[in-house]
């Protein structure tokens, strides 16, 4: 097992406070003077994914640690032996973190995290596919789900009771429709479960489609059940779901758009509404992210370097742009919140630098703290 900072509480209690101050006092005293302790210093840890592979890149999985006061991120050291680990997920129970290996033969690593900080590689099985940028973990904690965007097809892994991955359960290939305009073939970028489990849904820039599967969870294997057609030549790249579980929202990398769509939880059909504007001319939007009550979402915009900031509507079913603000680095690669959705992380590929920022009660972004210089930073996950 190898050393990996745990996240630290500092505090410094009244009584000893008083008692310092009672040491050094001189032997007559004026009238007392309360004293009031200070506010405690709490920490939590974030995993960074990164390249291995990539010039300037990092060594495997980094390891941080932000103040939840003032959104300072500090690092710590690296969990090697994790080749090109560009998308991470947590296993529900928090004990486990799973890497995608985005790279040629395609992989996904598990890795054993131990409250005492030390953590260990279980191992690392082929996703059968090439090039994977996602990855997640089915809420039953039973199955590990994958996308393989160069080869366009999705897999799944069962999940071990020690967090260990087995051998591929079912591997498919998005071979209709067509790929849409400029693309030489499918491209699976994301694969989601819906918040009421019953479905998972897998998002693909190359047909530019949405399809919804039912994961058999006996056999771990995926039947198609419904597909949402995009515009041609949008490039849905990721989604993410309200927390009513009633709507979700796309952002298309291609066109430069944020799509609004309706989601059946009973029969898994996504309905996607028109196209509307990321606050920007240059495009590249990345992933959106939405608060835990649901009030806002924020969107990464990579060709401007821009945050995007919308009011969520009508219980979910429609966002209204507010305003963008820059997102202090370079090609914000992935979002993320704080567990307690005080704060949002930006990981900024091409300055290799992670940003936070503080979201006040109206959902607007604040800068907090320095940028944290991280090697090719492009996926951040916060643990609790």
């Amino acid at each position: 097992m190898n050393a990996v900072p745990s996240p630290a509480l500092g505090r410094l209690s009244r009584r000893s406070l008083l008692a310092a101050a009672l040491v050094a006092a001189p032997t007559t005293l004026a009238a007392p003077t309360a004293l009031a302790a200070p506010a405690p210093t709490l920490t939590r840890p974030l995993l960074l994914g990164t390249y291995t592979s990539a010039e300037g890149g990092g060594t495997g999985i980094g390891t941080a640690a932000y103040d939840t006061a003032t959104g300072a991120i500090t690092s710590g050291p690296v969990i090697t032996g994790v080749e090109n680990p560009s998308y991470l997920a947590l296993h529900p129970s928090g004990a486990t973190v799973y890497a995608v290996a985005e790279q040629d033969a395609g992989a996904v690593t598990a890795v054993a995290l131990a409250p005492d900080g030390t953590y260990e590689v279980l191992g690392t099985r082929p996703t059968g596919g090439s090039g994977p940028t996602h990855l997640s973990v089915h809420p039953s904690g039973r199955w590990l789900l994958s996308a393989n965007y160069t080869s366009g097809s999705v897999a799944v892994h069962p999940i071990a009771a020690d967090g260990s991955l087995g051998e591929r359960t079912d591997l498919v290939t998005h071979s209709s429709p067509p790929p849409g305009p400029g693309q030489n073939g499918p491209h699976a970028h994301q694969i989601v479960t819906s918040p009421d489990g019953g479905h998972v849904l897998a998002v693909d820039l190359g047909t530019d489609t949405v399809y919804t599967y039912r994961l058999d969870e006996s056999a771990g294997t995926l039947t198609e059940v419904s597909r949402a057609a995009l515009a041609p030549g949008s490039g849905p790249r990721h989604l993410t779901f309200h927390p009513g579980g009633r709507s979700a929202y796309l952002a298309c990398e291609l066109d430069n758009t944020t799509v609004v769509c309706a989601y059946d939880p009973d029969s898994g059909t996504l309905t996607p509404g028109a196209g509307q504007s990321t606050g920007s001319e240059t495009g590249y939007p990345a992933q959106l992210v939405v608060t835990g009550g649901g009030s806002y979402a924020y969107l990464a915009n990579r060709g401007p370097n821009s945050l995007t900031r919308y009011a969520v509507e009508d219980g979910g079913a429609a966002l209204r742009l507010l305003d963008t603000v820059p997102a202090g680095g370079d090609w914000p690669r992935q979002l993320a919140l704080s567990p307690d959705g005080s704060l949002l992380f930006a990981a900024n590929q091409r300055s290799s630098t992670v940003t936070a920022f503080r979201i006040a009660p109206d959902g607007s972004l604040t800068p907090a703290g320095d940028p944290l210089p991280a090697p090719v930073a492009v996926c951040i996950l916060p643990l609790a």
